[in-house]
């Protein structure tokens, strides 16, 4: 039944995106077609600027816009400026200033940014799930600017999202209640799917296996490959390897209201929780989960209002599109050897486009937006097969900031470096191409920060486990997905840290495994060594199960210290690792909370300090060692 109340105007954002001296873009979503500018002013000064609206109809009454402000006078790092959205219908612009009022801060009339110029203050963090328990570390992002504003310290430079922005894979029954209550109220675009139990996914409303079972509705095979043979003795089992797909996403509108739901609070006061959508056996779980999901979108008002705050970037890991995605060579044969799951994983990835990629650096898709601007129209999807395509096709998803240090983001996921000699062994995370053309970016620079999904130096007692699942061909048992399960990808990432050119500092930010670490990493029997340090903040809104991590904590502890013997048995034989442990606690390496990072890097990248900043309050720091054992040793 779809709601007696107006829609609001903006359905999501503003979320400041790509900023820089010379553009400022904005993601932003509305519910009527709208000619969106930007005013950008300096203490009450207005600056000029170009705005461009780049503009794609997801729905009947749902917009989505990037829009970016391109200067005629370059902006300096450091300052504060203000900008306001600016609608060409006065009463548009009306109802938005309306809305607009409690986005901003106490005492403040716009909304207010810093370009990043060098950076000194970054947050980052990966995972955030809105049906766990923890609370949603992104609010302390909001306390932050809310200090500053208040006159304390300055924010942080940007935000950086490293993965897992939204699990599509993995939903819960009163969250994906919520996103067909949204399809509805919005009119988003249905589409028609080959192969599938429902012809289109206009039918999945109110399906028997809509809630809980949508397993039942996800692609079948046979078990005739060594794949499925290996993990399914029925005749036939479903294509996707999550163990959580009982609510898996299906259509791109489910993908595209799950985005609006976790980005903002605007839909969430009308929407309705009804257990008995699900069957009785699922009734009480349902509304365990509905009092959790309550929870996660009362703190979304902080969250929005710090999203527009201060630049974010952001890039895929698996559950954005579904869990293991591209994980081995046979998952890829499967997945997209059939077209409901090809289409679903291509749904997801133009999700992902739409609200997460496109804003990284607008002007780097125009290819894609000419090809959306053909799909995407007022009578809804007219050539989606050929949308998604090129989605496929696309091979620019990193990207690189020009900042000091400068960024770069890395595609973990699409240029896999896929295994010859068996189906079932992981795929390095990144080809040999892919590598090499992230070791020309590196050359000549002296410090960079890398961002990487999935953590370069893992938790060795881990993948020790994951590698032995490997050799017995259950790779997707145990998530086998890092950078030294794949020998050659493994081999050249190491090259690059040896290389003579190699910059002498660098700084690796990942996620992906729920728990958070920090790493300071020194190569042995070489004259110039660079300095690593590894900064791993997991999840946003997710944990590991703690008594799990606490001895998986303990065994690499005494199995994998720095100086351990059993480290010449491994590729770290060359590698002087040591662990900070947190709070200087001694007991513990892994920190098991919901947290975001924040890492703060004095100018001469010397002392890079690593703290968690918890959902719970807490703020716990990694802070080194003080007599490290890390001096490389001369050949």
């Amino acid at each position: 039944m779809l709601s007696s109340v107006p829609l609001p105007l903006v359905i999501a954002g503003p979320i400041l995106r790509h900023t820089t001296r010379d553009s400022v873009t904005l993601w932003v979503v509305t519910s009527e077609a709208a000619d969106i500018s930007v005013s950008l002013h300096q203490q009450k000064s207005a600056l000029a600027a170009t705005v461009t609206d780049r503009m794609v109809q997801v729905g009947q009454r749902a917009f989505i816009h990037v829009v970016t402000s391109t200067l005629q006078q370059s902006l300096e790092p450091e300052q504060l400026y203000q900008y306001q959205l600016d609608f060409g219908d006065q009463a548009q612009q009306t109802r938005w200033l309306a809305e607009a009022e409690p986005l901003v801060y106490s005492g403040q009339s716009d909304f207010n940014f810093r370009v990043p110029g060098t950076l000194s203050n970054v947050l980052h963090g990966s995972c955030r799930k809105p049906h766990h328990p923890a609370k949603d570390s992104l609010i302390r992002v909001d306390e932050l600017i809310d200090n500053e504003i208040k006159g304390g310290q300055k924010r942080p430079d940007l935000l950086l999202m490293t993965g897992d922005q939204i699990y599509a894979d993995d939903v819960a029954g009163p969250m994906l209640q919520a996103i067909l209550q949204v399809i509805s109220r919005l009119g988003l675009f249905h589409e028609e799917l080959e192969q599938a139990i429902v012809s289109s996914t206009a039918q999945l409303d109110g399906h028997p296996y809509c809630y809980y079972h949508r397993q039942q509705l996800l692609p079948q095979v046979a078990t005739n490959t060594a794949l499925s043979k290996l993990f399914f003795a029925a005749k036939k089992k479903p294509v996707f390897t999550s163990v959580n797909a009982q609510n898996h996403l299906i259509g791109m509108a489910e993908v595209i209201a799950m985005y609006l739901l976790v980005w903002s609070d605007s839909l969430w006061n009308d929407i309705e929780f009804d257990a008995g959508v699900a069957d009785p056996a699922h009734q009480a779980q349902f509304n365990r989960e509905a009092i959790i999901i309550r929870d996660f979108s009362q703190t979304l008002p902080e969250v929005r209002r710090a999203l527009a705050h201060v630049p974010s970037y952001m890039i895929f890991d698996d559950h954005d599109v579904t869990d293991d995605w591209n994980l081995t060579r046979g998952w890829e044969q499967e997945v997209y050897g059939h077209p409901l799951s090809r289409r679903m994983v291509g749904n997801a990835l133009a999700g992902y486009w739409l609200c997460q990629g496109w804003a990284n650096q607008p002007e780097a898709f125009a290819d894609i937006e000419q090809q959306a601007q053909q799909n995407f129209t007022a009578q809804g999807l007219t050539n989606h097969p050929a949308f998604i395509d090129a989605l496929f096709a696309w091979q620019q998803w990193h990207y690189q900031l020009d900042t000091q240090p400068p960024v770069h983001v890395l595609d973990t996921r699409t240029q896999r470096w896929r295994s010859e000699s068996s189906l079932n062994k992981p795929s390095g995370l990144m080809d040999w191409e892919a590598l090499c053309e992230f070791q020309h970016r590196l050359i000549g620079k002296d410090a960079v920060i890398v961002v990487s999904a999935a953590p370069i130096y893992g938790v060795k007692f881990i993948e020790v486990i994951q590698k032995l699942f490997t050799m017995a061909g259950k790779a997707l048992t145990v998530d086998a997905e890092n950078w030294m399960a794949h020998k050659g990808t493994a081999s050249v990432m190491l090259n690059i840290f040896r290389h003579y050119k190699t910059p002498p500092h660098f700084i690796i930010l990942s996620g992906d495994v729920h728990y958070s670490f920090v790493y300071d990493v020194r190569l042995r029997f070489t004259r110039n060594s660079p300095k690593i340090t590894q900064f791993t903040c997991s999840g946003i809104k997710n944990t590991f199960p703690d008594t799990l991590i606490r001895w998986l904590d303990r065994l690499n502890q005494w199995f994998y210290s720095a100086r351990s013997p059993l480290n010449v048995f491994t590729r770290r034989r060359d590698m002087s690792v040591h662990d900070r442990h947190p709070d200087s606690n001694d007991d513990i390496a892994l920190l098991n909370q919901a947290a975001i990072g924040q890492m703060l890097i004095d100018p001469d990248i010397e002392n890079v300090r690593c703290i968690a900043l918890c959902s719970n309050g807490d703020t716990v720091e990694f802070p080194p060692e003080l007599t490290p054992d890390d001096t490389p040793a001369r050949e």
